[in-house]
């Protein structure tokens, strides 16, 4: 990777879309402006998304900046994790099996169920009367 080059990386999870440009840099990490504990105050969420960085090593190595939009925060950070394990890999082929095999590059397809005709929500039934 050279000095000013940017790598892409989208993820997605649920509703949430994350646009990751990654940058040779010294490990900071922008999140649609804001540092990542701004953004996501929730350890949890800043755990995942650090998790490909902590996996490869490279916590230190690229900038990151993310534009993440739609869905809640857990989806959000889901969708940031996954743009930046496809990002990892495109600036080096070799870390590909190790995010692989930690489950880091597969899209989570869970999406919520759509509300059906005749009930209150996606199953839920109105209430029932015998009499």
């Amino acid at each position: 990777m050279s000095e000013k080059e940017i790598i892409w990386g989208t993820g997605r999870r649920k509703t949430s879309v994350a646009r990751v440009r990654l940058l040779s840099g010294n490990g900071k990490i922008a999140i649609n402006g804001k540092k990542m504990d701004d953004y996501f105050p929730v350890r949890n969420h800043q755990n995942s998304v650090m998790a490909p960085l902590s996996l490869t090593g490279s916590a230190d190595k690229y900038d990151i900046h993310v534009n993440v939009s739609g869905g809640g925060l857990t989806g959000q950070s889901g969708a940031v994790l996954l743009g930046i394990a496809r990002a990892l890999c495109k600036a080096d082929a070799a870390l590909e099996e190790k995010l692989r095999n930690h489950g880091l590059l597969t899209r989570d397809s869970r999406m919520k169920e759509r509300k059906k005709y005749g009930r209150r929500k996606a199953r839920k039934s109105f209430q029932f009367s015998k009499r």
